[in-house]
């Protein structure tokens, strides 16, 4: 995370000195050696306040037209933002404003893979207008956060924290804390993925965006950056037979019987390119889940993926791989009035492979047209446990074709066409349009 923590405070300085300099050889602060009255040295003086004012209103005017401190992409994906987000590290000091938004149109095809008529309509969704808002205190405090309008009428916070940076490498931060997962959680600003909606392992597994309170470190050494914070775990009674996405707490009100611990590190040999990993390990019963018996039950909950992006010559690479897992699935299941082909899953799975190309990287900077493929598989009950049977429906297949136009860099225009199929042949396709912006 380190980043260049000076700003033109020097070059004000600089400045200042350079304005006085001007004054005097100009004469207008030389003394005089001859003899003067008194009404000459009344004029003087008066002459010398007038451009000392000048001088400090000058100054002022250096201070407040500094530049703002220098954070790449890369540096603020160590901290674990997107580009905008990090809007408030760029401040020496006061407020920061940022945000994005996005709106979504989808279509569904008439029939799904089998030829069977579906009813599903179309939609246009204005998903969701951000507002990043913080404030630098000074050199070691920041305060941080993203307040989110969904769907023209939800209002809710994403995130909201306080880091300390005891040095460049090393902060502490505290408050409500992006799940550090996966290649969207914390990065999901629609001008930074090229299809028109979040992949589905990242939204049903992971599950994005997830959010929690509670604190940890933010670091790096090197070409290693790492998070690890220590928060309030995730919620069985929200789990179901089609992920863990119901279990996050966004915290409101969380409950806390029960913590949870989730790492991540990842190494950037170079700009553009990193990979890594993360491990979310906790309980999720919260003490509020008994089974027949009325005797409480843990339900231990652990989540860990694998990832890898690579944004080089044009090139747009990505590629996660996630499994979760579950103790006592099945009393849970019975405890939420679960049987059959409902039951939450043992283990879940998914992953993806995208690869994209910016075909104007070679030959014009500042737009950008990028077709684009994924492949992604996820089976939300990849294992189930004894008693219960596995929905078909539920391993699913996507491949996604689009494209991504960017006439600026802080404007998307995407589109997809999304190819389902699932063991059940019951599949939907679907197409996306979507329009983003941050700023």
């Amino acid at each position: 995370m380190k980043h260049r923590l000076t700003s033109a405070r020097g070059s004000v300085s600089i400045a200042a000195v350079v304005l006085v300099l001007t004054l005097v050889t100009s004469g207008g602060l030389t003394a005089q050696e001859t003899p003067r009255d008194e009404t000459s040295d009344q004029q003087d003086i008066s002459e010398l306040s007038r451009q000392v004012e000048i001088l400090a209103e000058e100054v002022e005017r250096l201070r407040s037209s500094e530049p703002e401190i220098v954070v790449t992409d890369d540096q603020a994906r160590q901290l674990g933002l997107g580009s905008s987000a990090a809007s408030v590290y760029r401040r020496s000091e006061g407020v920061s404003i940022a945000g994005y938004g996005e709106m979504l149109f989808e279509a569904y095809d008439g029939e799904n893979q089998s030829g069977a008529p579906v009813g599903t309509g179309n939609r246009l969704d204005f998903l969701r207008a951000i507002i990043y808002f913080g404030y630098r205190f000074n050199d070691k405090f920041l305060f941080n956060s993203e307040i989110e309008l969904e769907h023209s009428n939800e209002i809710s916070v994403e995130f909201a924290y306080i880091d300390w940076i005891a040095r460049p490498e090393l902060a502490v931060r505290g408050g409500m804390l992006l799940v550090p997962m996966g290649l969207t959680n914390e990065f999901h600003e629609p001008t930074a993925f090229l299809s028109a909606r979040r992949s589905r392992t990242e939204t049903n597994l992971i599950p994005t965006t997830w959010r929690e309170n509670g604190a940890g470190i933010v670091g790096s050494a090197g070409i290693l950056s790492y998070r690890a914070y220590v928060v309030n775990g995730l919620r069985a009674t929200g789990f179901t037979a089609d992920g863990l996405r119901g279990g996050r707490q966004k915290g409101a009100r969380a409950l806390a019987t029960d913590m949870a611990f989730v790492g991540r590190a990842d190494v950037a040999p170079m700009p553009g390119v990193f990979v890594g990993a993360s491990l979310y390990v906790g309980d999720s019963s919260q003490g509020e889940i008994t089974n027949a018996a009325g005797n409480e039950f843990s339900v231990k909950t652990t989540i860990g993926e694998a990832h890898a992006q690579a944004q080089i010559r044009g090139i747009d690479f990505r590629a996660l791989y996630a499994r979760s897992s579950l103790t006592n699935a099945a009393e849970l299941s019975l405890a939420k009035g679960l049987t059959g082909a409902d039951g939450v899953g043992e283990a879940q799975q998914g992953g993806y492979v995208q690869i994209g190309y910016n075909i104007f990287s070679q030959v014009r900077e500042g737009i950008e047209l990028t077709p684009f493929y994924r492949f992604e598989k996820l089976d939300t009950q990849a294992r189930v446990a004894p008693g219960f049977i596995k929905d078909p429906a539920r391993d699913r297949t996507y491949h996604v074709f689009g494209v991504s136009f960017k006439p600026i860099p802080n404007v998307a225009i995407k589109a997809d066409y999304e190819v389902t199929r699932n063991a059940a042949n019951t599949g939907v396709n679907q197409f996306g349009l979507a329009l983003g912006y941050s700023f």
